[in-house]
């Protein structure tokens, strides 16, 4: 597939917590969507972007590009407007997600709005399934599209080893993933290029 072909995809990294395993799972996920063929990828790491929790009293909704963020959050802005889909990689703290990944989510809105975004996440014996049924409800209302077929990692702790699921079977659930991403990142980047989304 040529690369103006192919769907621009942003990883990210939803937690900043210290000694995190975030990143390897992102690792690996961006591996898997560079070898599907259909995307090209980069990994955001939340941990490197100035992310404060108050916001400003206009939301992004309604200030649009006028909307005052902070000069270090100037490159996770680009890239998720960049991009076509995302794929967020999330723990699960207290049955929910990082506090930094939703400052980050509520930080933007139009970036968000008519992409496809679909969930990595892991955790203990639930696999951080509690932080995406969260997720879902918070995406549905900034109008994307959350992709049904996600991938789980219960146990993470145990379940890797050398910056690689024990099981060959994730591999399988990616693929299944990223297809499902590619038909709706292209589906919507073709409905987003026809007509603006009435967000």
């Amino acid at each position: 597939m040529e690369n103006e072909s192919k769907h621009r995809l942003a990883v990210i990294v939803g937690s900043v917590r210290e000694g995190r395993f975030g990143p390897v799972v992102a690792s690996w996920v961006a591996e898997q969507a560079r070898s599907h063929g259909g995307f090209e990828v980069e990994v955001v790491d939340l941990a490197e972007v100035e992310l404060p929790l108050a916001l400003p009293a206009m939301p992004p909704k309604l200030a649009g590009a006028d909307y005052p963020r902070p000069a270090g959050m100037a490159a996770l802005t680009a890239a998720l407007e960049a991009a076509d889909g995302f794929i967020v990689v999330t723990p699960e703290y207290n049955h929910s997600y990082p506090a930094a990944l939703k400052a980050a989510i509520d930080w933007h809105f139009t970036q968000w709005a008519a992409k496809p975004v679909a969930f990595v996440s892991y955790g203990g014996g639930a696999g951080g399934r509690h932080a995406v049924l969260h997720l879902e409800n918070v995406f549905s209302e900034l109008h994307a599209v959350t992709i049904r077929d996600g991938l789980a990692f219960p146990n993470y702790f145990t379940a890797w080893r050398d910056g690689r699921p024990l099981s060959d079977e994730p591999a399988g659930y990616a693929k299944t993933m990223l297809d499902q991403l590619a038909w709706w990142s292209g589906a919507l980047r073709a409905a987003r290029e026809a007509s603006p989304y009435p967000a």
